[in-house]
């Protein structure tokens, strides 16, 4: 079978499987990716990634001069009238604070900045000299108030959508491409492994390399698991770290402290309903430290967490053994899919 013709910037991707089309690109600041079957859907599936990406690029990112988040930060405080696509994606990040007790907290941007998380990550000098600011307060969650498109900022109070925004993009982006392709067959939409599927999956289930590495292939610490629907996010320490006068610090902030998480797990994969809902609740997890593994099981979210050392636990229902499935609820406590970008 010829391969579908992709969309500019998308690379092929071979899985060795011909009933599987696979292509990814650079996005938002991670890597995209999107496997479909039949394989000629593929080209309409990447058109409506795309558009996703790029809608919510110019809605949620605080990188950007010209995004709709920074257009408010600049405004410094007030009530404002939001588009539907950056209201639902602040809906979803105070639905994420308010399921996981505030461990994940969007009025973090200040705490951010001030450890030098002020601009793209690939734009960060890793080796930074300078020292880090002190802490910054986080005003938390409960200061921003949004009914419908409404929005109420109090003035100092900056936006970071990171830990939700992602993963809402691959929501997004794997019902856009369902719905362009006329909801046959199915569809895999991964960013930077926030990864969500819809459709009918391949025999067995989407199988999914669930890695502690940056790079799979530089670990053992890796785990096939497989995927009938719903979603799996992993959230790590060890992915976006930089130095400030010697010291590492990382981009998950502890909304109590204005600190870079500091407890015993490197990173947490977990499953959901949603991928937002599979990424706040790992997010979350990397948080609450000691707690994490029973808030997961009370949250009864299948979870995969490494500790520093490298010792590996399961929560949740997550599976033991390789090429297993995992099973999560259909319940969404973050996002119902219902709005519209």
């Amino acid at each position: 079978m010829p391969a579908p013709s992709l969309t500019a910037a998308w690379r092929p991707v071979d899985t060795g499987d011909d009933t599987v089309a696979v292509a990814e690109r650079a996005a938002i600041g991670t890597t995209a990716r999107v496997a479909v079957w039949p394989p000629d859907n593929l080209p309409a599936a990447l058109a409506a990634t795309d558009r996703v990406l790029d809608d919510l690029d110019r809605q949620a990112s605080r990188f950007r001069e010209d995004s709709q988040i920074s257009w408010l930060h600049r405004r410094n405080g007030g009530l404002f009238l939001l588009s539907d696509g950056l209201a639902e994606a602040v809906r979803v990040a105070l639905a994420a604070a308010r399921w996981t007790g505030g461990l994940v907290d969007p009025t973090v941007g200040d705490a951010l900045i001030s450890l030098g998380y002020d601009r793209d990550f690939a734009a960060i000098d890793a080796a930074g000299p300078e020292p880090a600011g002190p802490p910054a307060p986080v005003p938390g969650w409960q200061s921003v108030w949004l009914d419908g498109p409404m929005l109420r900022l109090p003035a100092g109070v900056r936006l970071d959508l990171g830990a939700t925004a992602k993963a809402l993009g691959s929501d997004r982006a794997v019902r856009a491409a369902m719905a362009a392709t006329a909801r046959r067959g199915g569809v895999l939409v991964s960013l930077g492994g926030d990864l969500a599927v819809d459709g009918e999956p391949p025999i067995d289930g989407w199988p999914i390399l669930v890695a502690d590495e940056p790079d799979p292939g530089a670990s053992a610490r890796t785990q096939s698991v497989r995927l009938l629907g719903g979603a799996v996010a992993t959230s790590s320490i060890t992915c976006r770290q930089w130095r400030r006068a010697g010291r590492v610090v990382h981009h998950i902030v502890d909304p109590r402290t204005g600190l870079p998480a500091d407890g015993p797990w490197r990173t947490v994969s977990a499953a959901g309903a949603t991928c937002a809902d599979a990424n706040a609740a790992a997010t979350a997890a990397i948080v609450a430290g000691h707690q994490a593994e029973e808030w997961l099981a009370r949250a009864r979210v299948p979870a995969r967490l490494v500790s520093r050392d490298g010792e590996v636990r399961h929560v949740g229902g997550w599976p033991d053994a390789d090429g297993c499935p995992v099973t999560v609820r259909p319940h969404s406590h973050v996002y119902d899919g219902a709005s519209r970008p």
